[in-house]
């Protein structure tokens, strides 16, 4: 194994806090309030163009982060690497269930182009599916499972930290958001349903979800 050298993870360490600061400074209130005001023809087209920026600006970073020494540093075996795929593909499976309860068309940002939204601001309503049921951010959730569940290796290892502490650090901002948008509605359902990390003694029941979404009964 190679000698550890801070030169070795500098641009690729920069390069993706360089990252996370672009796409949480394009996901902010401040930044659509401004768009919304001063930029009026860009509102339909702006969740596309912020997703297609997340894809594009991803490439280089990850680029620059295969370069580094990828030489295990941790590799499970035997029933513990059954169990740590198990549960991968059980996260993933998960994530894919979860898709069907999100509009998509919505999320990417197609609706609002086709629909020529007036507003850069989310549309979707509140919802909440079975895993909201048990944690409030089911995906960021699921992608910890799958990220932590595989080997490391250095470059996997600062990829693995870098998405920890951004989800970590982010989820709190986009809370914020969520209480913008639904107000009371969702400091309830924040009340009884953990962030990131489901509890086995603190969740919803569906006829708690159907108390507090009436509309969504049938999830």
């Amino acid at each position: 194994m190679e000698t550890f050298s801070i030169s070795t993870y500098l641009l690729p360490i920069s390069a993706w806090f360089a990252y996370c600061l672009i796409h949480s400074l394009l996901a902010s209130l401040t930044v659509k309030q401004w768009i919304d005001q001063k930029w009026p023809t860009a509102k339909k087209g702006y969740r596309l163009v912020y997703n297609l920026l997340a894809v594009v600006l991803l490439i280089p970073v990850l680029s620059l982060t295969r370069q580094m020494d990828h030489s295990l540093l941790w590799q499970w075996k035997g029933i513990w690497k059954i169990l740590a795929d198990s549960f991968a593909i059980m996260a993933i499976l998960g994530f894919l269930w979860t898709l069907k309860y999100y509009d998509m068309m919505e999320f990417l940002g197609f609706r609002q182009l086709k629909q020529n939204a007036q507003s850069v601001m989310d549309q979707e309503s509140f919802i909440i599916s079975p895993l909201h049921r048990f944690v409030r951010h089911p995906w960021y959730f699921l992608l910890f499972v799958i990220l932590w569940t595989r080997e490391i290796a250095p470059s996997g290892l600062l990829l693995n930290i870098t998405v920890t502490l951004y989800f970590l650090i982010g989820s709190r901002f986009e809370e914020n958001k969520l209480k913008e948008y639904h107000g009371d509605l969702y400091l309830k359902y924040k009340e009884k349903v953990p962030a990131l990390f489901p509890l086995p003694w603190q969740y919803l029941t569906q006829k708690e979800v159907e108390n507090l979404l009436p509309s969504k009964r049938n999830l």
